[in-house]
């Protein structure tokens, strides 16, 4: 052999070595990376709940206040996310399926609450519902009450979800193309019949995806609920609010038992997404291959 190709060879091995030695440490950084921005939270919000053992543990979490914030963040979830499923859906066909004036209006819109604050959102319905706000004379002339309330509060978690669905659905039924609909629509099928039967199939997964993270979302909401929520305990504080209300009263050990609740809710949220995103991952690959 020459002494070019055993250079090339030893050439070639190197950067071998190389590729792997720099491949193992860009596994090790995102090990250590998940170590300190999961693992690590994790540990402190369990362990801080457990300070005083599982009776303080249970205690908290079945406290009035507690449980009164777990349904009012399951009924803000329960209400939001059917309602964004519609509006995604409906906003996703009519982007993709078909073109009006208006359309690029429709999807700024659909993007606005991820440029507008949170909090700025809670202060628009605050502006409008309060009591000195644009509608606040005539809700308190007929005994409706938005702001300080569930209603408020449902407002509120809808606007900073609602793009979720729609965003997850948009680039997915622009990849499908319409080619199915309209070869549906040339067989005899009415809008409905084209929508369930060729539509949806189509977009099942990616509408759980949607979901899920409409649903993470809505659990997790901070900053435009507290605005509206007036922070009554036991009346309009989620989840959220109700740890940090537990915090700044130094509560620690409940308010990391309220926390570590909200933390198993998210990671069946978390697992929910994974499943869904592989189920997804895996449709386009075979709409790839074929």
């Amino acid at each position: 052999m020459s002494s070019a190709s055993l250079t090339a060879a030893a050439a070639a091995n190197a950067s071998r070595r190389g590729n792997v030695l720099g491949r193992r440490v860009l596994i090790g950084l995102a090990w250590l990376a998940f170590a300190l921005f999961l693992l690590l939270p994790l540990y402190v919000v369990l362990s801080e709940a457990l300070k005083l053992g599982f009776g303080t543990f249970f205690e908290a979490i079945i406290e009035p206040d507690a449980i009164a914030a777990l349904k009012l963040t399951l009924i803000a979830v329960a209400i939001s996310v059917p309602l964004n499923v519609v509006f995604g859906v409906s906003a996703a066909w009519c982007v993709t399926k078909f073109e009006f004036r208006g359309k690029s209006v429709l999807v700024t819109l659909i993007d606005l609450p991820f440029s507008v604050s949170p909090v700025i959102a809670g202060l628009i319905y605050v502006l409008m519902f309060g009591a000195q706000g644009w509608l606040g004379p005539w809700l308190s002339d007929h005994d409706i009450q938005i702001v300080f309330a569930v209603p408020g509060i449902v407002l509120a978690t809808l606007f900073v979800t609602f793009p979720f669905v729609a965003r997850e659905l948009i680039p997915l039924m622009q990849e499908q193309g319409t080619q199915e609909e309209e070869a549906a629509r040339l067989l005899g099928a009415n809008g409905w019949q084209m929508f369930w039967h060729v539509t949806l199939p189509n977009i099942k997964w990616g509408l759980i995806y949607g979901v899920v993270l409409c649903t993470a979302r809505a659990m997790g909401e901070f900053g435009a609920v507290s605005v509206v929520s007036g922070h009554i305990r036991g009346v309009t504080n989620t989840l959220p609010l109700h740890v940090e209300i537990l915090y700044n009263e130094y509560n620690h050990v409940a308010a990391f038992s309220v926390a570590s609740l909200l933390l198993l809710l998210a990671l069946v949220i978390l697992l929910l997404k994974q499943w869904s995103e592989a189920r997804l991952s895996r449709l386009k690959s075979a709409g790839d291959e074929e």
